[in-house]
C-alpha cells in the first residue's frame, strides 16, 4: 500500500492534460473535518466541508476547520460544493467557505439542504442550493455527478459518483448497510454493482468502522434497551444525543410515547433541527408529545423527557452545563442521563468527566459502555469487504479516519483482491492523480488546523494553544521590575502578582538574584530596549521557577525605568 512520508512531499506539480486531481483537506488521520477537492481541466469539485470538534488540549478553541489555503485563489474555479449528508463534520465547514465566495452551488439532499440552509441563515448567507435525490444525475462543470442512496445515522445520506474524461470516482460519503434500518432506506448495493460494472477507477470509502469485525448492528436492535431504561426510570429522563441524529431522536420519541410521557427539546440546534426534520417528515411526532419546556416543569417527573445536545462533552453544550451545575435544568436523585451517541476518538476524557459529574449529582447515567443504547453509523469490516467485492474498484483510496483506520480499510481492499500499489493511504492535503487508470500520489497541500476561537478564524495558532495550556497548568506570574537605566540595575525589590500558582510569602527568595545577574549580561542594545528588558526579566523569573518548583507558568515581566 503506498503511505507517503508527509513531511518530505513536494508541492504537487501541474495537473496533467487531462488527468483528475484529488486532494483531501480534512478527515484523514481524523474523526470529523471531512472535505476532498477534486481538480479536472481547470475547475474544482469540494465534496463535504465540515469541522472538527476541538480536544482537551485546545482550550477556548469552537470548532476546527479544514485548511482552505490551497484553493483561496481558486475560489472562482470552484463549480459545486457536493455534501453527502447534514452532520457537523460534513457541512459545519461551509459556511466559512462560502463568507470567501457567496454563490458557490451547494448540492445536497432535501434534508441536508435545509440544515445547512438553516445553518448559513444565521451567518446571513443565503446559499444557491441544488437538490438532488438517489438515482439523479447532475452536471457541475466537466464532473458529472450521480446520486446513490446510502444508509448512515441520519436520513438522506448519498454517495457520489464522479465522472470525468479521467475515470469515474465513487465516493461513499459515511455509510453502513443496515438492512433494516428505521427509514426503510437501505444502502443501494445494486447501484454500487451498477456503478463497478461501468468500472469504478476510484474508489474513495469510509474507514471509521474498518477496524471492527463483522456487520454493524441494525438501529432497529436498540429498541429493547431503549425501552427498558423508559419503562424502569423513575424520575426525569434527559437523553443527549448529537442535534442531527434524526434515528435515534425518532426511537427516543417512540418510547417516551409507549411510556407515557411528554418530551421537550432542549438547545438551540436541537430545536431548529427537529423542528426541520418534523416539517419535512423525518422525523414523525405523535400530536402533543412534544411540548415546551416551561409545560414539563408542572408535570410529574416520572412522565417528563428532555432531549439535549452534549454527548461529545462539549464544554458549552446543554449537558456539560448541567454537569456543572451551570444549567437552568438541574440534575439530582433519580434522574437517568441516557447518552445515546458514540464516542468520538479524542473526546473520552470529556466525556467520562460529565458522566463522573452527573453521577456524583445522583443520576443514573446509561450509556454505550453499561447498556445497548448506540449503534455505530460507519459499515464495519465485513460491510466494507462486501463492498469491494461488488465494485471491484481499479485504486482505492480510504477516507474519513484516523490513520489506523485507513490502513485498516487498505488492508481489506488488498484481501478482496486489490493490488497493494493501487490502494493508497493518503493523509490530509496529499494529492493524488489519477492518470489512465491508475492513481498516484503527486504531491503536498497545506492542509493544517484551522481554529475557530470566537469570531475569528484562523488567528489562533499552536503557539496560542500552548500559551493557554501553561495558563492552565502553570497559571500567571507578572513580575514588576523598576531598573535604573543609569547602571541597569534593580532599583527596588521585584513585585509579584499571581494567578493560578501555589505560592507563599518566600515562593520568590532568591529570584531577585538570577534577575541581577542577568541584567549584568545584557548587551547595550538590549539595555535601551524595555522589550528586550522584559524578555531577560521574564526568563531569569522562568529558569527560578522551573528549576525550583518543576512549574512552568507564563511570565510576564514589566520594566520601568527608574
Amino acid at each position: 500500500m503506498a503511505s507517503p512520508h508527509i513531511e518530505s512531499l513536494p508541492a504537487p506539480p501541474p495537473l496533467a492534460r487531462g488527468a483528475l486531481r484529488v486532494t483531501p483537506l480534512g478527515g484523514l488521520g481524523e474523526i470529523g473535518r471531512n472535505m476532498t477537492v477534486f481538480e479536472h481541466q481547470g475547475k474544482l469539485l469540494v465534496v463535504d466541508c465540515g469541522v472538527l470538534f476541538p480536544e482537551d488540549h485546545q482550550p477556548g478553541i469552537d470548532v476546527i476547520l479544514p485548511d482552505f489555503t490551497s484553493i483561496r485563489d481558486r475560489l472562482d474555479d470552484i463549480v459545486a460544493i457536493v455534501l453527502t449528508h447534514g452532520h457537523e463534520d460534513h457541512i459545519g465547514g461551509v459556511p466559512y467557505l462560502l463568507k470567501e465566495r457567496a454563490d458557490i452551488p451547494v448540492i445536497g439532499s432535501e434534508l441536508t439542504l435545509a440544515f445547512i440552509s438553516a445553518k448559513l441563515k444565521e451567518h446571513r448567507i443565503r446559499p444557491r442550493t441544488v437538490h438532488v435525490e438517489a438515482l439523479d444525475t447532475h452536471t457541475a462543470g466537466p464532473f458529472e455527478l450521480e446520486f446513490v442512496a446510502v444508509n448512515h445515522s441520519i436520513p438522506d445520506g448519498l454517495a457520489v459518483a464522479i465522472r470525468t474524461k479521467a475515470g469515474l470516482v465513487l465516493h461513499t460519503g459515511d455509510f453502513k448497510m443496515d438492512q433494516f434500518p428505521l427509514d426503510d432506506r437501505i444502502t443501494d448495493l445494486r447501484h454500487f454493482a451498477r456503478l463497478g460494472e461501468e468500472g469504478v477507477d476510484l474508489f474513495l470509502t469510509d474507514s471509521t468502522n474498518a477496524e471492527v469485525a463483522g456487520f454493524t448492528t441494525s438501529e432497529r436492535e436498540l429498541t429493547p434497551a431503549i425501552d427498558h431504561v423508559f419503562a424502569t426510570a423513575p424520575r426525569r429522563i434527559i437523553v443527549s444525543s448529537f442535534a442531527s441524529h434524526v434515528h435515534r431522536i425518532q426511537q427516543v420519541l417512540d418510547a417516551a410515547h409507549r411510556n407515557g410521557r411528554k418530551v421537550a427539546f432542549v438547545g438551540r440546534s436541537m430545536v431548529r433541527n427537529m423542528g426541520i426534520a418534523r416539517d419535512l417528515e423525518y422525523l414523525n411526532i405523535p400530536r402533543g408529545l412534544v411540548v415546551d419546556f416551561g409545560k414539563l416543569e408542572s408535570m410529574p417527573d416520572d412522565k417528563v423527557t428532555l432531549i439535549c445536545t452534549g454527548s461529545q462533552g462539549e464544554p458549552m453544550a446543554a449537558l456539560a452545563r448541567m454537569a456543572n451545575g451551570d444549567h437552568q435544568i438541574s440534575v439530582g436523585d433519580g434522574d437517568t442521563v441516557l447518552l445515546a451517541s458514540s464516542l468520538i476518538p479524542g473526546n473520552e476524557n470529556a466525556i467520562y468527566g460529565i458522566i463522573n459529574k452527573l453521577t456524583d449529582l445522583g443520576a443514573n447515567v446509561v450509556h454505550k459502555g453499561n447498556a445497548k443504547v448506540h449503534v455505530s453509523g460507519h459499515a464495519s469490516a465485513g460491510e466494507l469487504i462486501y463492498c469491494y467485492n461488488i465494485v471491484k474498484p481499479r485504486n482505492v483510496m480510504p477516507v474519513h479516519g484516523e490513520s489506523k483506520h485507513l490502513h485498516a480499510n487498505g488492508a481489506l481492499a488488498v484481501r478482496t483482491g486489490v493490488p497493494e500499489d493501487r490502494v493508497i493511504i493518503g493523509a490530509d492535503g496529499v494529492a493524488v492523480d489519477l492518470v489512465k487508470g491508475r492513481a498516484t500520489i503527486a504531491g503536498r497541500v497545506p492542509a493544517g488546523l484551522v481554529y475557530v476561537d470566537g469570531q475569528t478564524v484562523g488567528r489562533a495558532t499552536e503557539d496560542t494553544l500552548k500559551e493557554r495550556r501553561l495558563l492552565r497548568e502553570g497559571g500567571v506570574v507578572t513580575v514588576v521590575a523598576l531598573v535604573d537605566p543609569a547602571n541597569n540595575t534593580l532599583a527596588e525589590p521585584l513585585e509579584f502578582l499571581t494567578k493560578g500558582l501555589v505560592h507563599d510569602d518566600h515562593t520568590f527568595d532568591g529570584v531577585q538574584a538570577e534577575v541581577e545577574k542577568a541584567l549584568e549580561k545584557a548587551t547595550p542594545a538590549q539595555t535601551k530596549d524595555l522589550e528586550a528588558l522584559e524578555g531577560i526579566v521574564a526568563r531569569a523569573v522562568s529558569r527560578f521557577v522551573r528549576r525550583k518548583y518543576r512549574r512552568e507558568p507564563v511570565v510576564i515581566a514589566v520594566v520601568i525605568d527608574a
